[in-house]
């Protein structure tokens, strides 16, 4: 009798380790399918953030212009995050778009640290559904004004979730005010002290790019060029490769700065993949056209 009791528990525990095995077998085996799709993926997407009051209209032109440039048009993805987390879709990836621009927008976009702080998680969770669902392994970000912000608070808080699968190529910032609209830099802000602290949290291999407007000598009209300078402290001997760069002449106020001539040749040439000879053909022959008809 002792034994037959033993024997139906022996039974029992077989059955419930079974039964959870099972889960677990399906479960790992559409984990491995995933990680073996993204490590195949040649798609490498950049992904952009508007800066403060922005929507996910902001990027239209400068998006319009680099399409201009290319044979392969970019096609163009739009993720809206409400206050609650809820993300909202507009456009669609191409088929066999390989780098297509995916703009990811906040329906509170509202100034301020903490602020910036609740759009890094709302950028997170938009990252996460867009990682799960398009199975991208690399990808290149931009922002513009405090969406350089965000990306960098992300960088510090949230990329090492996912670093050992996707790797961000190059990060490429515009008027980004890392010490806000302080001109003093032995004044820093808490948000440039806490970005400098959490620093080494920033990948070694990242290439970054910081782009400042040149109105006049001092600023971009909105942002001092003493914060957007401030970058430095945040990225130079951090990363693999840290460039500062000030782009001038007309539209090089901050609201323009998307716009500008120097920016999307700067973006064609360090953020995107490089065009074949045909499309260099097109892009020159483009800024023939345009110096013409300035000197008419």
């Amino acid at each position: 009798m002792h034994k037959n009791h033993n024997f139906k528990w022996l039974i029992l525990v077989l059955l419930l380790v079974v039964a959870l095995a099972i889960p677990g077998y399906f479960w790992m085996k559409k984990s491995n399918h995933a990680k073996a799709e993204r490590q195949k993926s040649l798609m490498s997407p950049v992904i952009m953030v508007p800066g403060s009051s922005a929507t996910t209209e902001r990027f239209n032109q400068l998006i319009d212009e680099l399409n201009q440039a290319t044979l392969n048009k970019h096609s163009v993805l739009k993720v809206n995050v409400s206050s609650t987390g809820k993300l909202s879709y507009k456009g669609t990836i191409a088929k066999n778009d390989l780098e297509p621009f995916i703009i990811v927008g906040f329906e509170n976009n509202k100034d301020g640290y903490s602020n910036i702080k609740k759009q890094a998680d709302w950028l997170d969770k938009a990252f996460d559904s867009l990682a799960h669902n398009y199975k991208f392994n690399n990808f290149k970000a931009f922002g513009h004004s405090n969406g350089g912000l965000i990306w960098t608070y992300w960088l510090e808080h949230y990329y090492a979730d996912y670093s050992n699968e996707i790797t961000m190529k190059r990060l490429m910032t515009l008027g980004t005010p890392y010490n806000f609209n302080e001109k003093n830099i032995n004044n820093k802000t808490q948000m440039l002290e806490t970005f400098i602290k959490n620093k080494k949290k920033i990948p070694k291999n990242l290439i970054v790019y910081s782009l400042s407007g040149g109105k006049n000598y001092e600023s971009d009209g909105i942002v001092p060029e003493s914060s957007v300078a401030a970058a430095k402290y945040i990225f130079q001997n951090q990363v693999k490769n840290y460039t500062a760069m000030t782009v001038t002449g007309a539209e090089a106020d901050h609201s323009d700065l998307p716009q500008n001539r120097q920016v999307i040749q700067v973006i064609q040439q360090y953020l995107l993949k490089p065009g074949n000879k045909q499309e260099k053909q097109l892009g020159q022959n483009k800024r023939k056209n345009r110096r013409k008809n300035i000197n008419k």
